[in-house]
């Protein structure tokens, strides 16, 4: 089954960290990009991390610069965020995309509240 599992979301304090996991089944992540989503309530979905087959080039919204990182394991078939200084604005729906096949997860939710 060709499929991405997000894992990882949960309910953290303000300033808080999660690092979210994607793993990939069914098919190999290691000539996709990848890149992580998000949706609030009420709000579009929107990009909020990219990386390039290799992980040389990353590309990252302007609200989350300097607090997320993402990166790949191609050997685990897995793409990873971490997310650090969290705020009440980065609550949302997470979602893992791979271009190639073009697949979404299910998402994970990841809520910043105290």
């Amino acid at each position: 089954q060709v499929q991405l599992v997000e894992s990882g979301g949960g309910l953290v304090q303000p300033g808080g960290s999660l690092k979210l996991s994607c793993a990939a089944s069914g098919f190999t992540i290691r000539s996709s990009v990848m890149s992580w989503y998000r949706q609030a309530p009420g709000k579009e979905r929107e990009l909020v991390a990219a990386i390039t087959s290799t992980g040389g080039i990353t590309n990252y919204a302007d609200s989350v610069k300097g607090r997320f990182t993402i990166s790949r394991d191609n050997a685990k078939n897995t793409v990873y965020l971490q997310m650090n200084s969290l705020t009440p604005e980065d609550t949302a729906v997470y979602y893992c995309k791979a271009m190639v096949p073009l697949r979404w997860g299910q998402g994970t939710q990841v809520i910043v509240s105290s």
